[in-house]
């Protein structure tokens, strides 16, 4: 039968770190760790109180077990063992290939931010033709995160697939009841599992969770799939804003996502267009 990951014993206290900024659910990346064989086939059916009680006390024990030993690793060591049960899984699979897209979230560590701008650099020079001034404006933003960090109020999640990031996003504090999305990004070979959408919901569980009223976010009309991926959340288009900036004439784009309190009418904005040959100020 299939281990389970701790947050299902309600055993929290054995939950590894990697998962304490995240809900676990059965399409997790970690709900993926098996054994390679299942001792009880899934075509075998289970039958009576007697039996029935005795598979529960397996399972329990199993759940026990496997919580254990994930609680003894700490964050890097997690992310070692999934990328090597992923390897595992990709050679003995009937196909040779995984039974479905593998991945985890998790916070930043060291490096991470530093790669994301990076990651922000080459790509949007290759895909989008942007210069190094875009980039420089992503290391501000992502040097802003770092020194004013809020734990309780803001988070990095980042993807991490096969022992590699496949994307990030930021979720910041813009003030006590506004928070803002910044740099959601996915690479390319991750793209089409989902990652982006995982990554925003992310985002919008926390902000709901940290009492934020809003969240905002600043784009540009070429990045056409995050736009869809914040239309698909919920967010609204409320202004357009032309501008040339990084080397190209650009149209940047304000969307919104209301958050109010629970039984809270839902509100309106309308999406207006305005004329600015400047970076806006929401970029920063």
């Amino acid at each position: 039968m299939p281990p389970r990951p701790a947050a299902e014993t309600g055993a929290s206290a054995r939950e590894p770190d990697v998962f304490t900024q995240m809900p676990l659910t059965r399409t997790t990346k970690v709900e993926r760790l098996r054994y390679i064989t299942d001792p009880l086939p899934h075509d075998v059916t289970v039958v009576g109180p007697i039996s029935l009680t005795l598979y529960a006390a397996i399972d329990a024990r199993s759940r026990d077990a496997v919580a254990a030993m994930l609680g003894a690793l700490d964050g890097a060591d997690q992310v070692r063992l999934v990328a090597a049960l992923e390897t595992a899984e990709r050679l003995l699979g009937p196909s040779g290939q995984p039974a479905g897209p593998c991945y985890i979230l998790r916070s930043h560590q060291p490096g991470d931010i530093g790669w994301i701008v990076h990651r922000h650099g080459v790509l949007y020079a290759d895909e989008y033709g942007l210069d190094q001034i875009f980039e420089a404006l992503v290391a501000q933003i992502a040097a802003g995160f770092i020194e004013k960090f809020d734990l309780a109020r803001e988070r990095c999640w980042i993807a991490e697939r096969q022992g590699a990031i496949a994307g990030a996003v930021l979720l910041v504090k813009d003030s006590d009841e506004v928070a803002k999305l910044r740099l959601l990004y996915v690479e390319p070979a991750a793209r089409g599992l989902g990652i982006g959408t995982r990554l925003v919901a992310e985002c919008i569980r926390f902000a709901r969770q940290a009492r934020y009223r809003k969240i905002t976010l600043w784009t540009n009309d070429v990045l056409v799939a995050a736009r869809r991926i914040y239309q698909a959340s919920g967010f609204r288009l409320v202004r357009e804003e032309p501008h040339r900036s990084f080397g190209r004439d650009l149209v940047g784009q304000y969307w919104e996502l209301p958050l109010p309190p629970p039984g809270a009418p839902p509100t309106e904005a309308a999406g207006h267009r305005v004329r600015s040959g400047k970076l806006p100020r929401a970029a920063v």
